[in-house]
């Protein structure tokens, strides 16, 4: 069995660590132990993807994620930034704060409400959301922007939420909509991407 100790590596090091042993090695077994829940997330979605199946064991503070696989490679791409097999534009928008500009608090969070409202507008263009930094804030029980994303998400659009942001504003429990993912899907999102808007 490959193991990988990743306690005390913040996203995306898990991830990297986890990505790096299976290219290497296509162990048919892994076993990777993280010290937080975005890293838990991250990984096991990770080995999913690779057509492993994962089981999550819990001592105290430490998650030991355990892939179950063939050992033969999947052809590398990151899980979340998939390539649809479309000749449409494949926009990604990043959001990372909760409010959009600067000058007033009250008005930039009225305007980022009337923003995640009008997305829609943008059709099957619009092909990833990601939200960093505070703009995690927006997927929360009770954010006026959680119905519009929920529904943005049940009508497709993939919605990746920073799993070492909701960590940093202790919101994992609180995220009502969209992936926890991690900087190597986001990197690999835009990467794929045809175009990519920072709000």
């Amino acid at each position: 069995m490959e193991k990988i100790d990743a306690r005390g590596l913040s996203c995306p090091a898990p991830v990297l660590e986890t990505k790096a042993a299976v290219e290497q090695h296509h162990p048919q077994q892994i076993e990777v132990i993280v010290d937080n829940e975005p890293a838990k997330q991250n990984v096991s979605r990770f080995l999913n993807s690779q057509g492993y199946q994962t089981e999550v064991k819990q001592e105290d503070d430490l998650f030991m994620v355990v892939g179950t696989g063939d050992g033969e490679p999947v052809p590398a791409q990151a899980p979340a930034a998939k390539a649809p097999q479309t000749d449409a534009v494949k926009i990604v928008v990043m959001v990372a704060a909760d409010r959009m500009g600067s000058g007033d608090d009250e008005l930039g969070g009225k305007l980022m409400i009337n923003f995640i409202k009008t997305l829609k507008e943008m059709g099957d263009e619009l092909w990833r959301l990601v939200l960093v930094n505070s703009g995690v804030k927006l997927t929360i029980d009770g954010a006026a922007t959680l119905d519009d994303l929920k529904e943005l998400e049940d009508g497709g659009l993939t919605i990746l939420v920073c799993g070492t942001c909701l960590d940093h504003f202790n919101l994992l429990e609180q995220k009502k909509v969209g992936q926890t993912t991690n900087m190597l899907d986001v990197v690999t999102s835009m990467q794929l991407a045809d175009k990519v808007i920072n709000i």
